[in-house]
This record gives structure tokens, sequence and C-alpha cells, in this order.
């Protein structure tokens, strides 16, 4: 544990770095859905037992989005949501967490999608999804703000964006324009199975832009799904099947286990950090955001295996204090919180 004072050193530096300038370097724009979750108001039932319903803010990209801007960093999001009381709502949860919501975009035709979220009786989740279509399927190439792309030192985006049409192409659309302007790619394929038409149609639409990606998040059962049921363990079966030779990046997530890295150089665990668990939702976003938020202050932590470690410490806590709170958004914490915590971890 002797990595936690000198994690929030760095991480300090870094952080201090990126706020004082808001450059090309330092914006991070994540591609894809916002929702709604409705969470129940008391743990560990189905959706049919649930008393009540809390609605809070989600998307996998969103959360990032936000993440990033409470850890200090600077975000923007590219997203369509529906002409209605939810979508914006949504839009202005963004602007009141400092996203730059210029990039959202709104559907007359369709509606803002929702998500019922069941939280077991271990923390873990159940979703119950209705998009049919949500208004975040619908957008359109024409709609894309570019130049709010070509801003961007980092380019981050899912793969529920790539399940429809006329979204797809605008995906692909937005991560052509985000390469050709020199953004680093950031993948968290974040495999929702209810809403591919099959397995088959999930696998294939994950890989199919897998080797453009220069920065990788990945869960074990991720690893499990996309290759066929490998051991998610190991380190041989990630570096032959799912690491590729443009990729600078490759981390596995493990849980309140930490998580693995892998780079052309090194590879190595961090260990994760004990928490009581209320609620998972937004962990992985949230892990998410403070290791994409540390690559924004400086792509540089990839080359220098200390420096990334200790950024991936402070991803792992950031993931770690979501899971004590309820809802994603609402449990992002700051950049303060996280080093308290770790501070504290320390003592």
């Amino acid at each position: 544990m002797a990595k936690n004072p000198t994690s929030g050193g760095s991480e300090d530096v870094s952080s201090d770095a990126q706020g004082g300038s808001q450059d090309k370097k330092s914006l991070v724009v994540c591609f894809g859905e916002m929702l709604i979750d409705f969470v129940p108001t008391v743990g560990g039932v189905s959706l049919a037992e649930a008393p009540a319903f809390k609605k809070a803010p989600g998307g996998a990209p969103a959360n990032v989005a936000v993440g990033i801007s409470r850890l200090g960093g600077s975000s923007a999001f590219i997203g369509k949501l529906g002409a209605d009381d939810f979508g914006y709502m949504l839009a202005d949860i963004l602007k009141q967490n400092n996203v730059d919501n210029s990039g959202v975009r709104f559907e007359p035709t369709a509606r803002t999608a929702l998500a019922f979220v069941t939280l077991r009786a271990d923390g873990e989740r159940e979703f119950l999804f209705f998009r049919h279509p949500s208004a975040d399927m619908l957008l359109l190439e024409s709609e894309l703000d570019i130049n709010l792309i070509k801003k961007a030192g980092i380019f981050h985006y899912g793969s529920i964006s790539l399940i429809d049409e006329p979204c797809r192409s605008t995906h692909l659309a937005a991560m052509g324009i985000a390469k050709k302007s020199g953004c680093f790619l950031s993948y968290d394929p974040n495999l929702r199975l209810p809403l591919w038409p099959s397995e088959e149609a999930a696998r294939k639409g994950i890989m199919s832009i897998w080797d453009q990606a220069d920065f990788i998040k990945i869960s074990e059962d991720e690893i499990r799904f996309l290759t066929g049921g490998d051991d998610p363990d190991d380190d041989n079966v990630v570096l032959n099947k799912l690491f590729h030779p443009n990729l600078k990046l490759l981390v596995v997530t493990e849980g309140s286990e930490g998580c693995r890295y892998f780079t052309k150089e090194f590879k190595g665990r961090v260990a994760g950090v004990k928490v009581q668990p209320v609620d998972t939702t937004g962990a992985g976003d949230a892990f998410v955001s403070g290791i994409v938020n540390s690559l924004a202050s400086d792509l540089n932590i990839i080359q220098d295996e200390k420096r990334l470690r200790e950024a991936l410490l402070f991803a792992n806590a950031t993931g770690a204090l979501t899971v004590t709170e309820r809802g994603a958004i609402p449990a992002l914490p700051t950049k303060e919180a996280v080093l308290q915590f770790l501070q504290k971890l320390n003592a």
C-alpha cells in the first residue's frame, strides 16, 4: 500500500495541469447513450417485488463524461435524447455537472431510453430496458458536432451505439473524424446482452471496431463472452486473443479485486480497494473516468509503469467509492474525495 501517497501526489500535479488549461489535449468527448435508470428504493428485490423506484440519470458514456468532470477534468457528451421531460432533464444534468452538452440533439419522434435496474442481495444488477426505439438509437451522422469531436484529445465510446442504425453509422463516422483529428480512442464495450439481437451479433458488433482503439477497458465476464468461454484470469488469453497491434493500453477490471493492465512493454496487477457495496451501478464507468481523466492529463503515463499503476490505483478508488452509494451519476466522487479515501486507506 506504499503507493497511495505517491498516487495522491502525482494525481494532484496532473489534474492541476489539466484544470488550468482547456486545450485540445485535455478535452474528453464521450459518445453514445444517456438514459434514465429506475432503481428500487430497497436493495435485494426483484423488479416485481420492488415497492417503489427512484429515478437516476445513467448511460455509460454519459456517466464517464460526468465522472471526468467531477474529477476536475474537461468533458463533453454527444448523443440523442427524446424531446421529452426526461430528455431535457438529462441535458440539464450534464450542464449542472459542467459537461459540455452542445453535442446533444433532441428527437421529437422517440422517447428518452429507460432502464429498470434491480439490485440483488449481493449488490449486482439486473436490467429491463425500454428502447423501442429510443432517441439515442436515432442519432444521424448529419447531427454530429464535428468541431466538438475535433477539439477532443480523447474520444470515448461503448458498443451499445453499434447495435442499431442509424446510430451505428453515426458512431463509425464519429470515430473516423476523431481518428483523423489525432484523437486517442478509448473503448469500453460495456456488454448489455439483452439489447443485442443475439449473442453472435453482440460478439461480432463489439469486435468490429476492436482494432481501432488505443485504450480498451474490459471486464472478466466480457473476456469470457468475447473469447467463447476462455479463462479471463489467463494473461495469455488476453494477450493472444484481445491485445492488438494498435492498442496502447488494455485494462481488465476485476471488481473489488482491482485490475490488470497490459501494454506493449509491460503487464501487471493493481489490487482493489475494499468497501461495503450498496449498489455496483456505475462502478465500471467511475473506474473508466478515473483512468481516462489521468490519460487526458498526460498520455505518457502509458510508458511509465510506476505512474500508470498510480493512475490505476486512483481509478480503482474512484470505482470503489461509487459503489458505496445508490445510482451511477449521483454516486460519482470528486477528486478530493478519492484522494482523502486513499489517504485514509494508507493511514
